[in-house]
């Protein structure tokens, strides 16, 4: 379990590193395109390859060749293993040319339908940007499995690490590519393109160190190909689907006022830093271990792990969701509310996020149990309750987008993710012939109830001392960071006192 810590917070110093240049990323793009018709059309680009990256890359690809990697390191021996990975490489490096000339060439059939609201002119745009975007989603492929094969082995800090390259590529686009171009737009998009080689290239290095070696081989009878074929179809249907939430809640907005879509998309940011920082990271490094315990049928170590992944998430991210409660309007003022970003934009962003806070816990819950189940190799349940999750998400879009606009987006996102989590427990929760199921015990009822109180109190205490704080300075950094030093202290303070370090996770007491 020592292990299990170091990597947690390997990859938590990494991933901080990464949201501190997505955070100037994104002020810098503010800055520059502000949000409306230009970062419309960008956001819509890039969405497709994202789209991809996330469903076949980042998403079913890595859940499905992880938990098999692993299980070929601990049965087979690294030989076999890397014969395996080396099988996966070859295919991809076959099949990405067709997909990347596919999605350039087909660019002016899909872009409309996420963006049928555009006028003419904007739908031109996000087709020209779409096309300079695409070959991404090969360079992610890519990146994707070595991030596997270094998560196999339980090296974390450079996948981690490689976000910052992305970042940098972006703000290279928009700082110095942009401004030498007739379209400046098409500097992000080719940003996008550099930030991605880096992302790639950032992991080669440790893959060395560990003896990897790329040897192109096709074995398509390979046990471990048919393994990862039967586990990443339910797997791709099922990101997919999840996927749609955002596919309609863009097209939707497209039909509302300029600058809707990229309200969305920054208030989102805010939204996915405590997740991508905290939850993301706790579940990417519980998730090898999940499937190395699985190999080696250590069932109760499987549960104990995921019962801390479980304190861990809610832990972090209840007084997350309370701090953002208490100071998302100052946060963004910071952050974006530069150049062609305006105090309206602020506050029609502000509106959004408070609707996305609602979900914050339930996603980051959503990210431990699908690893889980992907862990255990049962991809059907995460794509029965996404199913179910963008079903409520497109009815309460319809439901809240005329009274609530953007707003009402936002609030049918949180509610899905609220079904989605409670679907995906309902079924760990279920006794389970080989004892794999989630055992909710005194101390974690105890202890959630003590994170409730202190994320209550985390926002009650941040928001007076912002207001406070606010009569004497106007100063945007000190009314933001002076509330959360209060606010972050009270917390701290409150779990020593109550004891939640100690005996939030039962998993904790387990061998390394």
């Amino acid at each position: 379990m020592k292990r299990l810590w170091q990597n947690i917070s390997l990859i938590v110093l990494a991933t901080s590193i990464s949201r501190i240049f997505g955070l100037l990323r994104d002020v810098i793009i503010a800055n520059r395109f502000g949000a409306g018709v230009l970062y419309d059309a960008f956001l819509i680009a890039y969405f497709f390859p994202h789209f991809l990256r996330r469903l076949l890359a980042e998403g079913a690809l890595s859940a499905a060749f992880i938990p098999v990697f692993a299980e070929l390191l601990v049965i087979m021996g690294k030989e076999e293993a890397g014969k395996f990975a080396n099988n996966v490489l070859t295919i991809l490096l076959l099949l990405f040319p067709f997909l990347i000339a596919g999605g350039i060439l087909f660019a002016p059939q899909y872009v409309p339908l996420l963006a049928s609201g555009f006028a003419r002119q904007e739908l031109g745009l996000a087709i020209s940007l779409s096309r300079f975007i695409f070959p991404y989603i090969g360079l992610m492929g890519i990146a994707a499995i070595l991030t596997g094969i270094l998560h196999g082995y339980q090296r974390f800090f450079f996948p981690a690490l490689a976000p910052v390259l992305f970042n940098l590529g972006v703000i290279s686009g928009a700082v110095w590519i942009a401004p030498r171009l007739a379209s400046p737009i098409h500097g992000l998009a080719l940003g996008v393109i550099i930030g991605g080689i880096g992302q790639l290239v950032i992991q080669i290095p440790a893959l060395y160190r560990l003896g990897f070696r790329f040897r192109p081989m096709i074995l398509p009878f390979h046990p471990g190909i048919k393994k990862v074929r039967r586990l990443m179809m339910p797997a791709v249907i099922g990101l997919a689907v999840m996927q749609i939430n955002i596919l309609v809640d863009n097209r939707l907005a497209s039909y509302l006022a300029p600058g809707a879509i990229s309200s969305l998309q920054f208030a989102m940011r805010l939204f996915q830093l405590p997740l991508g920082l905290f939850a993301v990271s706790i579940s990417t490094a519980i998730f090898p271990h999940l499937s190395t315990f699985l190999a080696r049928k250590e069932y109760d170590k499987f549960t104990a792990i995921l019962t801390t992944g479980i304190g861990l998430t809610v832990f972090v991210l209840l007084p997350a969701m309370a701090g953002l409660y208490a100071l998302g309007g100052n946060i963004i003022r910071l952050l974006f509310e530069h150049g062609r970003f305006t105090p309206t934009d602020t506050v029609r962003t502000v509106n959004v996020l408070y609707f996305y806070l609602i979900g914050l816990a339930s996603y980051g819950l959503v990210f431990l149990f699908t690893r889980a189940f992907y862990a255990l190799g049962k991809p059907r349940i995460p794509l029965i309750a996404s199913s179910i999750a963008v079903i409520v998400n497109i009815v309460f879009n319809y439901l809240l987008i005329g009274a609530m606009q953007a707003s009402g987006l936002a609030l049918a996102t949180a509610l899905s993710g609220l079904v989605n989590m409670g679907i995906l427990a309902f079924f760990l929760l279920q006794p389970k012939s080989d004892k794999t199921e989630i055992k909710i015990d005194h101390h974690l009822r105890r202890n959630i109830i003590h994170t409730i109180i202190g994320s209550a109190l985390t926002f009650l205490l941040t928001h007076v001392a912002a207001q406070l704080i606010a009569i004497y300075t106007t100063s945007e950094i000190v009314l933001v960071f002076g509330p959360l030093l209060i606010g972050l202290s009270s917390y701290l303070l409150y779990a020593w006192r109550s004891g939640i370090y100690r005996e939030f996770f039962p998993g904790m007491k387990l061998g390394q």
